[in-house]
């Protein structure tokens, strides 16, 4: 038989050639679900600052596979005992582990349901695809949730400081971005991973390719994640939102544009006690698209307040983010909102001192680039001895980057001076 009509082969512009075999891996690929992950932008709103930061969700979800392909092989070949079915359960694992992403990827996560992580919603879908696909991925559910207790390290792969999706969205968000600085050296880290105990540990000659791996997610984090740029527009389009659920609950008759996104604007639903049936399907309809639509028609609308920021964000008439010394005094919430009433009253709009709270926004961005207590990264440093990684490197280099950064922040209009 002729191989090649045993694989389908993606070619993705970072990790060259991907090669799927053809079975229930390629069938969750080509199931909606997953293909809806094309409409997901995998950086949320960064295009605004990063022209060519337009890949997907669906792009990530296949070059995680493709790198836990790698990483499963490269362990066999260390003699590490992976069956077939634990091999194609990680594979599953990994192509999945986004599967519950909304709109604009993080942005969105909790406006649209309350009590909500995007990891419940994935791991609802994966079950559901289970049932439908007779218990094929009864494994990878098992491994995705780290309730497979003969090989712990499988989880690992999937999440850990140093697991798959973060070694393919730094080097991928790195290479769509131009910052440089992110970029990791992802085949050295695969090839000097081993299992030791049960565990996923670095072979002492990658040490140096991790203490890069822990800068470069500190770099990104600084420069792109935390874009300040980034924050306003996240700001503006929960400004967004928020303002539409206020008219919807005053009984306004907003047109929607999207039956889906229509159904949780107006039950504003919560994952408190799980994620129902109902609620998944209508999440399942949504992506980017229904997001700019809705806003399209929004800025059109006579509610002055809902049109204004919707053609702010049409036009990308942001807001500018200004970093605080410290966390903000009452006397600087005071005048911001003060001044913001005034240059609204200056324009026409609506300046009570609820509507001008939707034009500025206090809080405050947190980064941690690697977190070694409990569940840090570990180098094996002979044959019989792992060490956690700060304590195998320059202690003092590696200490600096666990400490978390924490930085205040206004998101406010560009005319104002918050520190006048």
């Amino acid at each position: 038989m002729d191989k090649s009509t045993q694989y389908k082969i993606f070619n993705d512009p970072i990790h060259g050639f991907i090669t799927v075999p053809k079975g229930v891996i390629l069938d969750l690929i080509d199931h909606p679900y997953v293909q809806r992950l094309r409409r997901i932008k995998q950086m949320g709103l960064g295009y605004l600052v990063f022209p060519a930061a337009e890949h997907s969700r669906f792009s990530h979800a296949l070059g995680a596979m493709e790198l836990a392909q790698r990483t499963l092989n490269n362990l066999r070949e260390k003699d590490t005992t992976i069956s077939p079915a634990e091999y194609e359960g990680t594979l599953i694992a990994v192509l999945l582990h986004d599967i519950g992403h909304g709109p604009f990827s993080h942005t969105l996560e909790f406006s649209l349901i309350e009590d909500f992580h995007h990891e419940m919603m994935t791991l609802a879908i994966m079950r559901q695809l289970n049932q439908k696909m007779n218990g094929a991925l009864d494994t990878a559910i098992k491994i995705f949730t780290d309730q497979y207790p003969k090989k712990p390290f499988l989880n690992q792969l999937i999440s850990s400081q140093l697991d798959i999706d973060r070694l393919d969205y730094l080097k991928r968000d790195s290479v769509f971005t131009s910052v440089y600085e992110g970029s990791v050296g992802i085949e050295r880290i695969l090839k000097t991973m081993r299992v030791y105990k049960g565990n996923i540990v670095i072979e002492k000659k990658g040490i140096y390719s991790i203490e890069n791996y822990i800068l470069a997610r500190r770099l990104m984090y600084m420069q792109v994640y935390l874009h300040k740029t980034v924050l306003s527009a996240d700001k503006l389009l929960h400004k967004i939102f928020h303002r539409v659920r206020v008219l919807i609950e005053d009984g306004y008759n907003l047109y929607q544009a999207s039956p889906a996104l229509q159904f949780f604007m107006e039950n504003n639903p919560s994952a408190k006690r799980g994620v129902s049936t109902e609620v998944m399907q209508k999440y399942l309809q949504l992506d980017d698209n229904d997001v700019y639509q809705s806003i399209k028609y929004w800025q059109h609308t006579d509610d002055l307040i809902l049109s204004d920021l919707c053609r702010r964000f049409q036009s990308r008439s942001l807001f500018r983010t200004t970093f605080l010394d410290g966390q903000p005094t009452k006397e600087l919430q005071e005048k911001v909102s003060i001044k913001t009433q005034k240059v609204l009253k200056e324009r026409g709009l609506p300046h009570d001192e609820t509507t001008a709270q939707y034009y500025y926004s206090f809080d405050e961005s947190y980064s941690e680039a690697y977190r070694y207590e409990n569940e840090g990264i570990w180098i094996l440093e002979e044959k019989d001895k792992a060490v956690e990684f700060s304590k195998a490197a320059d202690t003092q280099n590696i200490i600096a980057l666990t400490q978390p950064v924490v930085k205040p922040y206004v998101v406010h209009l560009k005319t104002i001076d918050v520190k006048e």
